[in-house]
């Protein structure tokens, strides 16, 4: 077999046989296959699409091109939860205590960011003394002790995945269904949970930015849960402005705790939940999505969600003391107000913009090697819809540097004020 053939079958639209897909994931992972054919199948890809079944096989080679978790240790349905990722998306850090005090194991492994959207490892490691990396005992060990841990990748997982992830990152191919989705379920599949909520993202801060994109990608990632035998639900929520209010490692972590203490925005606790609902229904703990709701809705009234996220602070080494005392972590010198230019509603407030603005400060990565400041970020105190009065303040921004002139004129670009807006839902469609 010659790679310059798939490459020719893919780019005229061919679908690739289970012994082809095989060939090139088996090939790039042993050196046999250069990179730079690779590069061309993935565009052939990207172009051409996969159907169904190649999805399918595409996920279980990178599934099989390394180790795969046994969690059989841990008693329990384990389920985990995946965001295809946005602007101020801290679901995983309060959605994990939440779910584990309702009886359900979440053993969660999770990413850095990139770019603008923030990575949950990073925001975790703003509080003095987290610990992201664990062997695979540890990790078992404190999911079977206090039924959480949010984990950066234990073991040698998908690392099919991670070779191809960096071409597609550099060859412009990074938003292609079929990659994007065997990228996500081999490795959630690898990770050795029972089932899985996905929270595809929608709008202009999401790799998703139309509704039907979304829905494509959704639809694509159950369909190769249900090919491998997984449980996996999609829930497509809203990304056209940043969820909750906070934007910025140490800022997310605070907007976290303060949603365990049951003080946390609205929108953030309506997702949160939500997907907890279905973990919680996945996970069998639950008949029915109000039960499941107000289930764990008593689990932040009663406080054993925060009492869970203190377990695993302790566990994972952190300083317990964030809960109450949010100056432990990193705070930013300068704290610089964005008034509004004139009164009315706020019709649009751009999560991508907004995202790139917390990037410009320090907050988040443009290459893999970039140090983060984690003190910096923006507190939104409009969102879309809300009313304003000219000079009110719009965001405040937290910075290291008291010259931001050029975040300043980035916000004021893509945010709009007028005087007629209809709030975008926050959820749009559960598929399953």
């Amino acid at each position: 077999m010659r790679m310059v053939d798939v490459i020719h079958k893919k780019r005229n639209g061919g679908e690739l046989t289970d012994k082809e897909i095989d060939f090139f994931v088996s090939g790039f992972v042993d050196g046999s296959i250069p990179a730079y054919q690779i590069s061309a199948l993935l565009m052939a890809i990207y172009y051409k699409n996969m159907t169904d079944r190649e999805r399918t096989n595409l996920t279980m080679k990178m599934l099989n091109s390394g180790e795969r978790l046994d969690l059989s240790a841990i008693p329990g349905i384990k389920v985990d939860k995946h965001s295809t990722g946005g602007i101020g998306d801290k679901v995983s850090i309060p959605l994990a205590p939440i779910v584990a005090a309702a009886g359900i194991p979440d053993p969660m492994i999770s990413g850095r960011g990139l770019g603008n959207t923030g990575g949950t490892l990073d925001k975790l490691e703003a509080i003095p003394g987290y610990q992201v990396e664990q062997t695979k005992e540890q990790f078992i060990e404190q999911v079977k002790d206090i039924g959480l841990a949010i984990v950066g990748t234990t073991g040698n997982i998908a690392p099919a995945d991670k070779k191809i992830y960096a071409l597609r990152d550099v060859t412009d191919t990074v938003d292609s269904i079929p990659l994007i989705s065997s990228s996500i379920m081999s490795k959630k599949i690898a990770s050795g949970t029972d089932a899985l909520v996905i929270d595809v993202k929608t709008g202009s801060g999401a790799f998703m930015k139309t509704l039907a994109e979304a829905q494509e990608l959704a639809h694509a990632l159950v369909e190769i849960g249900r090919g491998v035998g997984m449980k996996c639900i999609a829930v497509i929520t809203d990304m056209s402005q940043p969820l909750g209010n906070k934007v910025g490692n140490s800022l997310e972590i605070e907007e976290s705790i303060d949603l365990l203490k049951g003080e946390g925005p609205e929108d953030l606790k309506e997702i949160t939940l939500t997907l907890g609902s279905y973990m919680a229904i996945l996970g069998q703990k639950a008949t029915n999505f109000n039960e499941a709701y107000a289930m764990l809705e008593k689990t932040i009234e009663d406080g054993s969600a925060l009492e869970k996220f203190r377990a695993m602070l302790k566990a994972q080494g952190a300083d317990e003391r964030v809960i109450d005392d949010y100056s432990i972590m990193p705070q930013a010198k300068y704290h610089i107000e964005l008034p509004a230019k004139q009164s009315g509603l706020l019709t649009k407030l751009s999560a991508d913009e907004v995202g790139i603005a917390s990037m410009m400060l320090g907050g988040g990565r443009q290459r893999v090697d970039d140090q983060l400041d984690y003190s910096v970020g923006i507190d939104l105190h409009k969102k879309v819809g809300d009313p304003v009065q000219e000079g009110e303040s719009l965001m405040t921004i937290y910075s290291n540097r008291e010259d931001i002139d050029d975040v300043l004129e980035l916000l004021y670009d893509h945010l709009e004020i007028g005087t007629e807006v209809n709030p975008p839902k926050m959820i749009y469609e559960i598929i399953e």
